[in-house]
Formats: C-alpha cells, sequence, structure tokens
C-alpha cells in the first residue's frame, strides 16, 4: 500500500505540471488584462509599461510560468490586480465553498445511494419508474433555471429561506444552495446506484449467500451494496472537484461569495493571478480527490490489492 501511495504522488507531479502549464497559457491568452485595468479609456503607453512591469506580464510567457510556479511552492499566489493578496481570496472563499460542497455531497450520499438501492432492489415496479423519470427531469432541467425556481418559491413568495446567503455563509443558509447545486449530480448517483445494485443483484455470490440463509440486510449491506458502490465512489471523488470548480452559477444565484464568485470576478475583469491560483488549488483537490477514491477501492473490496 505505503509503494502504490508513492508511486501514485509521484505520478500526480506531471500531472499538476502540465495541468498548471495548460492552464496559465490558457488564461494568459483570454486578452490583455491591463486595458482591463484601465477601464472604457485606453492606457497611455507609458502608464500600461509600467503595470506590466510591475505585475511580470513584460516577460516571456514561459519565464512568468516559471515565476509563478517558484512562488507558488513557498505559499505566495500572487497579486490580484486590487493589490490584494490571492492567497487572502483563498482564506475567504474556498472555506464558503467547502462548506456548500459538503452539503452538497451529503445530498449526493444521503439521497441519491438511498433511492439509487430502492429503485434497483425494485426495478421495474412503479417507484423504479417514478424515480428515473424524476431524475431525468432533473438531468434535463438547467441549474440555473433550478436554482432560481428555488429561490423565487422558497425565498420570495414562501419565505422559508433567505433569497441570498448572508456573507457569513452557515451551514443552515446553505442547505438549498447545496440542493441546486447537487442536483444534477444527485440524479447521476441515484441512475448509477441503481444499475450497479440491479446488476450485481443477480451475481453467483447473491444468490449463495441468499442460499445460506443469511439476512437480506446483510446480503444487501454486506454483499451487495458494498461491490455495487465502486463505480458510485468513482463518480462522487472526481465529482467533488467538478462541485468546488462549477459552482459559479449556484453562487451567482444566492450571491455566494466563494470559490465560483472569484473566479467568475476574475475572468470577467481578466485578473490573471486570480484565476490561475484559484485553478492551480482546484487542480490539486482533483488530483487528492483522486487518489482518496484509489485507496477506498480495497475498503469496499477486500479482493482489491495494492502492489
Amino acid at each position: 500500500m505505503g509503494r502504490y501511495v508513492i508511486r501514485r504522488l509521484l505520478q500526480m507531479i506531471p500531472v499538476f505540471f502540465g495541468a498548471t502549464l495548460l492552464i496559465f497559457l490558457m488564461v494568459n491568452v483570454m486578452g490583455d488584462p491591463i486595458a482591463g485595468l484601465c477601464g472604457d479609456r485606453a492606457c497611455d503607453p507609458a502608464t500600461a509599461a509600467r503595470l506590466r512591469a510591475e505585475f511580470g506580464l513584460d516577460k516571456p510567457v514561459w519565464q512568468q510560468y516559471a515565476t509563478y510556479m517558484g512562488n507558488v511552492f513557498t505559499g505566495d499566489f500572487g497579486t490580484a490586480f486590487n493589490g490584494q493578496p490571492v492567497t487572502e481570496l483563498m482564506g475567504n472563499a474556498f472555506p464558503v465553498t467547502i462548506r456548500l460542497t459538503l452539503v452538497a455531497i451529503v445530498f449526493e450520499i444521503v439521497i441519491g445511494i438511498s433511492l439509487g438501492v430502492v429503485t434497483g432492489l425494485r426495478r421495474g415496479r412503479p417507484i423504479d419508474t417514478s424515480v428515473l423519470l424524476l431524475t431525468l427531469v432533473v438531468i434535463s432541467v438547467p441549474t440555473f433555471v433550478t436554482g432560481l425556481l428555488l429561490q423565487l418559491l422558497l425565498g420570495v413568495q414562501w419565505g422559508w429561506i433567505k433569497p441570498a446567503v448572508s456573507p457569513e455563509a452557515p451551514i443552515g443558509e446553505l442547505i438549498v444552495p447545496g440542493l441546486v447545486l447537487a442536483s444534477v449530480s444527485l440524479a447521476y448517483v441515484t441512475r448509477l446506484t441503481r444499475t450497479s445494485i440491479a446488476e450485481n443483484k443477480r451475481a453467483d455470490y447473491v444468490r449463495t449467500a441468499v442460499a445460506k440463509g443469511l439476512p437480506r440486510r446483510r446480503v444487501i449491506t454486506r454483499h451487495l451494496l458494498r461491490n455495487s458502490l465502486i463505480p458510485v465512489v468513482t463518480f462522487i471523488g472526481t465529482d467533488i472537484g467538478a462541485l468546488m470548480g462549477g459552482a459559479i452559477v449556484t453562487e451567482r444565484i444566492f450571491n455566494i461569495h466563494g470559490v465560483g464568485y472569484q473566479l467568475y470576478q476574475g475572468i470577467i475583469r481578466q485578473n490573471t493571478q486570480t484565476v490561475v491560483g484559484f485553478v492551480t488549488v482546484l487542480v490539486l483537490v482533483f488530483l487528492v480527490a483522486n487518489l482518496l477514491v484509489d485507496l477506498l477501492y480495497a475498503v469496499l473490496d477486500p479482493r482489491i490489492r495494492y502492489a
């Protein structure tokens, strides 16, 4: 196990550098960030040259990337164009988005897996058909429509929630935004769990367990569910980073100042330091989540061994 973890960590190094380099190159071709700093009026050449030198934009792209990565390893993600350190923006944004993502993941695990198990065990029955139709509707409706509809009904008309989340973003105010963020992934988890349960229910090891007279609950939880959760865990693990980076729409609807909000502001203002810094951390989140998912396989299925 230890040798496998070390090998995976070594494999993550070129992936990290390759992903950050690609992001750095893509962000640097978005446009001229200096033009965005000057507003509607064009900068005079002297001011533009001074700003480029101040932010290191007068150097070749490869040198900018090398300088940026060197600073990253010292904990310095650069400075936004408004003079605020990117690490300070991260310190304010990431805790909010992490809480929002945790709420969304809980919805996926509790509701998605539960519905998937129920429908998988009752495949072809009315409850199975109803859940399939419901999940298809959820997948078909865009997230911004779901978010605006829930905000209008629960927040404006019925007054059950605040239409906008407060700056502190406590867990209680993130329940509805978390449900909106998790809605599409929750539907996929339900359908994936259902398919896996229905497929493994006909496996020989399940029939053997039933023939031995084991209680139905034990057959489902100890044998059927554990093996069926392997593809579900893979999806949820990769979905963690997607939820954190893809919460732009949800955070805009509910006025949540998290990672999505900062990325949106950075893209609109062509603030390359902010965008690259936040995405660099999201790349690390993706890599760590995938490693944890691989290690969790051995917990779910004892037959899996890592050399």
